[in-house]
């Protein structure tokens, strides 16, 4: 398999990279890990004129504390912010996603950038960024512009960035000490594609109760779905077993997925009530070893 011809460039600076898009447009794509660009193109079920490289680029391969969390430049390794001292310090449950992101050999090349832009709806990253609320940095020649992950995700494998735009870096808050966080999937094999994927941050009060929470599934719908509603319904309140098995039910009723060649649209909400069960007694049984 052959690629059809294309141009190729690997600029080293930002605002290099930002004049070929304002240059070419729809018919420049960007090369960051590779992982789907490259079958794609081989297959011929893409072509460009421009394929812009970014791999030399090192304004977008930083780790970075902010005032309130962290930022991952869009050229960051997976395998390199799971191992961050900042990740482990600032933001654990990035890390935890990105271990169920693929085999060492696809997280050493995959991107944080790419995957976040490639938007796969069975991707982890994706979940977390709508679970923490974070912030995607996007830019063009003409400036930029930061763009909540609740409004990034548009569709499979569709956001807002436009053809002239370029995802820089994409910030997270920090999490809070003491807090739980897990990411929990089910698929057909361990490092495999998803099923269905959840995101969980729960941090309980002195008390014991719950005092904030942050869920979001992926693999559900075509982009993440942050579950506002369970949060609320269980703020306040202490995680016993019969609780979380009552609140748990509600994650199936508030997703809409769909029968496809693989799973029906029933197993997935059953999956989905399963993992949140999972997290909330994962939860619960940290908060009372830690009491």
């Amino acid at each position: 398999m052959k690629p059809p011809p294309f141009e190729y460039r690997a600029p080293e600076h930002l605002d290099e990279v930002l004049a070929l898009l304002s240059e070419y447009g729809p018919d420049a794509r960007l090369l960051a890990g590779g992982q789907s660009l490259i079958p794609l193109l081989n297959l011929r079920m893409a072509q460009y004129d421009l394929i812009i490289d970014l791999n030399r680029c090192v304004e977008l391969k930083q780790i970075t504390s902010t005032d309130d969390g962290l930022s991952f430049g869009a050229m960051v390794r997976q395998s390199d912010a799971i191992v961050s001292p900042l990740t482990t310090e600032l933001c654990p449950l990035v890390a935890k996603a990105l271990e169920r992101a693929g085999p060492i050999a696809v997280r050493n090349r995959a991107t944080v950038g790419g995957t976040l832009a490639h938007a796969d709806r069975s991707a982890e990253l994706p979940g977390v960024a709508m679970a923490l609320e974070a912030t995607l940095v996007i830019s063009a020649s003409s400036g930029s512009r930061e763009i909540p992950a609740s409004e990034f995700f548009v569709g499979d494998m569709t956001t807002v960035i436009e053809p002239e735009e370029l995802l820089i870096s994409v910030k997270f808050p920090s999490i809070p000490k003491g807090a739980y966080t897990a990411f929990h999937e089910t698929g057909v094999r361990r490092e495999g594609v998803a099923i269905v994927g959840l995101a969980a941050m729960i941090e309980f009060d002195e008390a014991g109760s719950v005092r904030d929470s942050r869920l979001a599934l992926t693999g559900v719908e075509p982009t993440p779905v942050r579950l506002h509603g369970l949060e609320e319904a269980i703020r306040g309140e202490r995680l016993s077993p019969g609780f979380v098995a009552e609140v748990s039910e509600q994650a199936s009723g508030v997703i809409e997925p769909h029968d496809d060649g693989f799973f029906s649209a029933d197993y997935r909400r059953r999956v989905a009530a399963s993992l949140v069960k999972r997290a909330l007694h994962g939860a619960n049984a940290k908060e009372g070893a830690e009491a």
